[in-house]
């Protein structure tokens, strides 16, 4: 049970408590909403992600509390995936909806060039790379192969490399400038996306 401790080795192990996890979503708000947009290209999708990412972690088994952060990130990726399924075969279908267009045309260049990859390689792509997951834990959320865990983030870097060599215009570095200083939260991956675009 949440909130209960448990004999390990001789010493008394905390559990992460419901008071802990609303802590968690709470304080790291921003990080855990962008994690759930960048999955679902979508922000009603995210919404429901985060939402339900804190009721699984309030309410699901016990976890010790220096894990629970991981474990909250965890579920918002799990909750992402339920919703929207993806499978390797959405590689062959770009997101390029106009609710993605209008979407990615008020964000920083580094986030468009996610949220406009196809649905797989947008999941891989942020599970491996932004998140750390390695490949095994990929291919277990993903009900999918390590090969094809690999295939599809080589591609979501192609693109993103691709993407990253258009360069936008004075004004619109500008606009990006404005939006991150106006919203905290969209400067929680503006300095990792550079660094991956390099690498790409």
């Amino acid at each position: 049970m949440l909130g209960t401790t448990r004999m390990m080795n001789g010493e008394l192990t905390p559990y992460a408590t419901k008071a802990d996890f609303c802590r968690i979503f709470e304080d790291n708000m921003n990080r855990l909403y962008w994690l759930s947009f960048l999955l679902t290209a979508n922000h009603t999708l995210a919404e429901k992600c985060f939402v339900r990412g804190l009721d699984d972690s309030r309410d699901g088994n016990p976890v010790f509390k220096e894990w629970a952060q991981a474990w909250a990130r965890r579920t918002i990726i799990q909750n992402a995936i339920q919703l929207l399924r993806p499978r390797p075969a959405d590689n062959q279908i770009p997101n390029a909806t106009p609710e993605s267009a209008s979407l990615a045309a008020a964000l920083p260049v580094q986030m468009a060039g996610i949220i406009e990859l196809p649905v797989f390689e947008r999941f891989v792509f942020v599970m491996s790379v932004l998140e750390g997951c390695s490949d095994q834990e990929c291919s277990v959320l993903l009900a999918c192969t390590r090969r094809e865990v690999v295939l599809a983030r080589l591609h979501a870097l192609q693109r993103l490399g691709r993407s990253a060599d258009v360069q936008p215009e004075p004004a619109d570095i500008d606009l990006a400038e404005q939006k991150q200083r106006e919203d905290p939260g969209s400067r929680l991956l503006t300095g990792t996306f550079p660094r991956l675009a390099a690498s790409a």
